[in-house]
C-alpha cells in the first residue's frame, strides 16, 4: 500500500505520515522548504514501523513538482492534501502578490495532486483522496479571508471531484479543521487564543494526532462515504 501526503514536515502532515505508517502503508512525503524536518519524520517512520518511506522536495502548487512527483507512480491508493499556508491581516492590506500564493499552495496544489492521482486512481479503479481543510472554509474567518477563500475552494472541489470518481470506486472527502494546536496558529497570544477557545465547548485545541486518527478512520470507511466534509472542531461549528 501506498500513501501520498504533501506538507508532511511538521504539525499535521507529519503527524498523518506517523499514523498511516503504523497502518503499514508505504509512504512519499513531500515539502517545500523544510527539508531536514521531513527527512526526519521518513527516517523516524521507516524505522519505527519497518516502512518504506521517502521525502521528496516538492511544491505542490507548482505542475511541474507535481507531475515529477506522480511520473514514475504505478499505483497509488492514499492521496493526503495537507499542504497550507495562512495569511493573516486585512483584505485591504493585502498584496495580490500573497493572494495568489495563498491559493496556489491551498487550492491549487489540491487540483495538481488530485489530477495526476485520479489518473492512477482510475486505471486501478480504487483509491481515496483526503483533503485537509478548515471549518473557516464553512463560515469564514476574519482577518484570513484568502485563506478562508481557499479552504472554500477546497470544499466544493472535494465534492464535485467525488461526483467524478465515485464510479470507479474512489472516494474523495475532507476533513474540515477547527483549532489545531500546531505552528500555523503560534502566532496568537495567550490572550487571543483564549478568546478563540472561549468559542471551544471541548475548551482546548484539537491535537494533530486527532487529525491523523481521523484521517486513517477515512482510509477505511465504506465506499459509499464519499463527497463529505467531516468537521472536526471540538463542537465549534
Amino acid at each position: 500500500m501506498l500513501a501520498i501526503v504533501t506538507g508532511a514536515s511538521r504539525g499535521i502532515g507529519a503527524a498523518i505520515a506517523e499514523a498511516l505508517a503504523r497502518e503499514g502503508y508505504d509512504l512519499c512525503l513531500t515539502c517545500d522548504r523544510t527539508m531536514d524536518d521531513l527527512k526526519a519524520v521518513a527516517e523516524g517512520v521507516s524505522s519505527k514501523y519497518n516502512i518504506r518511506a521517502i521525502a521528496v522536495r516538492a511544491d505542490s502548487s507548482d505542475e511541474a513538482d507535481v507531475k515529477s512527483l506522480f511520473k514514475d507512480l504505478g499505483e497509488l491508493d492514499v492521496l493526503v492534501n495537507n499542504a497550507g499556508i495562512a495569511h493573516f491581516g486585512l483584505l485591504q492590506d493585502m498584496e495580490y502578490s500573497d493572494w495568489k500564493r495563498v491559493i496556489g499552495v491551498n487550492l491549487d496544489s489540491v487540483f495538481l495532486t488530485c489530477r495526476e492521482a485520479a489518473r492512477i486512481m482510475v486505471r486501478q479503479h480504487h483509491g481515496c483522496i483526503i483533503n485537509v481543510s478548515s471549518i473557516w472554509g464553512a463560515v469564514g474567518a476574519s482577518m484570513e479571508t484568502a485563506y478562508s477563500a481557499s479552504k472554500g475552494g477546497v470544499n466544493a472541489l472535494t465534492r464535485a471531484l467525488a461526483k467524478e470518481l465515485a464510479p470507479s470506486g474512489i472516494r474523495v472527502n475532507a476533513l474540515a479543521c477547527g483549532i489545531i494546536d500546531t505552528d500555523m496558529n503560534g502566532r496568537f497570544t495567550t490572550g487571543e487564543m483564549s478568546e478563540m477557545l472561549s468559542d471551544v465547548p471541548a475548551d482546548r485545541m484539537g491535537r494533530p494526532s486527532e487529525i491523523a486518527d481521523a484521517t486513517v478512520m477515512l482510509t477505511k470507511a465504506p465506499e459509499y462515504l464519499t463527497g463529505q466534509i467531516i468537521t472536526i472542531d471540538g463542537g465549534y461549528v
